[in-house]
Formats: C-alpha cells, structure tokens, sequence
C-alpha cells in the first residue's frame, strides 16, 4: 500500500473511532451520561468526569455538536482577545449551519447560567462552569450566526474564557480531527495525573 493510502486510512480510521466514541456519549444506548463518573475520582477523572450529569438535554445538545463538527468548514469563526474576556463572531452562509450555530450558542448560556456543564475532553470548561457568577455574557444572533461576548474582572475566569475560545476555533476549524486531539490529551493527562 502506498504511504498517502496509508496515512488516508489511518486519518479515516481514527475520524471513525472519534465519531463512534463522540456517538456513543449521545447515543442513549451507548455509553452515555450515565455511565460516566460525577466525580473526579471516576476512571475519566479531569475535565471528562461528570461530563453531562445525565441531564435530559445531553442527547439534543450533542447533536448540535455532531452537527457543526460535520460542517465545519462552512463556519467562519474569529476571536478577539479583551483586557478582561473575549468577543467571538461565529457564522455560515449556510443557513442550516448557521441556525445550529445560533441554537448551540443558546444552549450553552442556558446550560452556564444553570451550572449544568457540558462538556467533551475540555480543560477550560469546569473552570468556566464553577466560576458561572463572575462571568458576564452578552449574545448577539443575526441569521448568519452569533456574536459573543463574555468578560471577568478574575483574572484566572479571563484566561480560561480566551483558552476555550481557543479550544471552540479548533474544532470549527479541523471539526472531529480536534476533538481527537482533545480527547487524546484528556486521556494522556488523565494517565499521568494517575
């Protein structure tokens, strides 16, 4: 077999793993919410323990998810870093991609407002979720997608606001190529935190 077939089949392979691992946290019969830990002493440990809580709203949510990492190359993303937050415009010409954008954002303030985390193998999100109440949003939705702006007078709130800004860019930029890399380094840290 020829390398670039090689190199095709293991980007295939491992986009597959991805989805079917992705899939299985919203599938209702795979390995769902229910069965990750809540704590951070389970087997996921870190920033994957109590991923979803179980909440009705994980499955529907996901699926936004799945979604947007499928279309990713028709989101236009950009982000610009504030003295105490950030501003991210997020859109597509595409309008299916664009009211999915505009549902995920909707959500995910709902979801940060109520302390219900959502999250898939990201470091900054727990963060963001246990420090709700010193965060500041203000969404903006057009028919083309969202403006977000969200700002902390702590210090430690703003870094991780621009990391996941930084995380959020990466997926809409290699879609599920970056939750593997998410998820590859949770597990890597998950084992050496061990």
């Amino acid at each position: 077999m020829k390398r670039s077939r090689k190199i095709a089949a293991g980007i295939v392979a491992t986009v597959g793993i991805g989805w079917a691992i992705a899939s299985a946290f919203a599938h209702p019969g795979g390995m769902g919410p229910g069965m990750m830990m809540q704590g951070k002493g389970g087997p996921m440990g870190g920033p994957m323990a109590g991923a979803a809580h179980g909440d009705a709203s994980f499955h529907d949510d996901m699926q936004l998810v799945h979604a947007m990492l499928f279309d990713h190359e028709k989101i236009k993303r950009s982000v610009t870093n504030l003295p105490d937050g950030i501003r991210t415009v997020t859109g597509s010409d595409d309008p299916g991609v664009a009211r999915s954008i505009n549902a995920h954002v909707a959500r995910m303030e709902k979801r940060l407002n109520e302390g219900r985390l959502f999250n898939l193998f990201s470091p900054t999100l727990p963060v963001l979720f246990e420090n709700k109440d010193k965060i500041k949003t203000v969404v903006e939705m057009t028919e083309k997608g969202s403006t977000v702006t969200q700002t902390s007078a702590d210090p430690k709130v703003v870094a991780a606001l621009q990391a996941h800004a930084i995380e959020v860019s990466e997926l809409a930029r290699d879609g599920m190529a970056a939750m593997m890399r998410g998820m590859r380094a949770n597990m890597m840290g998950s084992a050496q935190r061990k």
